[in-house]
C-alpha cells in the first residue's frame, strides 16, 4: 500500500493504459461489429446473434463510457504513483469488461426492453457514485485545512467505499444488458475482490494513517454497500 502515500504524475504509464485500453476497445468493436463475431463463432463454438445490433451498441457505449471516465480519473483526480506492473493489470482488468462482456452478448438475439432500459439507469447511477464521489473527495482534499484529515463527507458518509459499490452497479448492469448468465460471473467476483481483498487492503493501510478518526469512521458507516453492509 505503499503507493497510496507517494504523489507522482506517472504521465508514461498514464499513457501506456490509455494506449492499451484503446486496443482492447478496438478489439471490442471488432468482436461486436466486424468480424470477430464470425471467428469467435467459428473456431469457438460460441453463437454469433447478428440480429440485437441495438444491443451490442449499448454495450459499446458503456464501453467508451467507462474508458472516459477511467482517463477523467487517471488525468484529474489521481495524484499518487502509478507502478509499471500497475499499468499493465489495470488495462487487463478492465479487458475483462471490454471484451468479457463483448464476448457475452455475442449469443443474445432479444431486442432491447425494460430489463435494459433499466440497466442503463443503473449503469448511470453506478458511474454517478464512483465519480461524483471521488470528486467530492477531490475538492475537499484541495483544502488545506483538509490536509492529513480523513474526508467522511459527501457519499462517503453512506459507504466507506462508495466508490467501489459504484463500480459493481454499473458491472452487474453491463450483465444485465448481455442477457447471459455466465456474464454474471463477473459481477459475482469483482463483489469477491472488493469484499475480501482490496477493501481489507486498504482499509489496514487508512487505519495505520488516521488512527482513532478511521475507527470512529468505521464504526458508524457500512463499509461497502450503503444501508447493509
Amino acid at each position: 500500500m505503499d503507493m497510496y502515500g507517494q504523489k507522482s504524475k506517472s504521465i508514461p504509464q498514464k499513457l501506456l493504459i490509455n494506449i492499451l485500453e484503446l486496443l482492447f476497445l478496438g478489439l471490442a468493436y471488432w468482436l461486436l461489429f466486424q468480424a470477430g463475431g464470425d471467428f469467435i463463432e467459428t473456431n469457438f463454438g460460441l453463437s454469433n446473434a447478428k440480429t440485437a445490433l441495438a444491443r451490442r451498441l449499448l454495450i459499446y457505449i458503456f464501453h467508451v463510457i467507462i474508458f472516459l471516465r477511467l482517463g477523467f480519473m487517471m488525468l484529474y483526480l489521481l495524484k499518487r504513483r502509478i507502478p509499471w506492473e500497475e499499468s499493465l493489470s489495470v488495462p487487463l482488468a478492465f479487458a475483462v469488461y471490454y471484451i468479457g462482456f463483448s464476448l457475452f452478448v455475442l449469443p443474445t438475439a432479444k431486442p432491447l426492453d425494460s430489463l435494459d432500459y433499466g440497466a442503463i439507469v443503473l449503469f448511470l447511477v453506478g458511474c454517478s457514485l464512483n465519480t461524483v464521489g471521488e470528486v467530492q473527495r477531490h475538492i475537499w482534499k484541495q483544502d488545506p485545512g483538509n490536509k492529513g484529515k480523513l474526508y467522511t463527507r459527501g457519499l462517503f458518509k453512506y459507504s466507506m467505499h462508495i466508490n467501489y459499490f459504484g463500480d459493481l452497479l454499473w458491472v452487474f448492469a453491463y450483465a444485465l444488458v448481455c442477457r447471459n448468465l455466465y456474464a454474471f460471473l463477473i459481477p459475482v467476483l469483482l463483489f469477491c475482490f472488493f469484499a475480501f481483498y482490496n477493501i481489507p487492503k486498504l482499509d489496514a493501510y487508512l487505519k495505520e494513517k488516521y488512527g482513532q478518526d478511521f475507527v470512529d469512521y468505521a464504526n458508524s458507516t457500512k463499509k461497502f454497500i450503503p444501508f447493509i453492509y
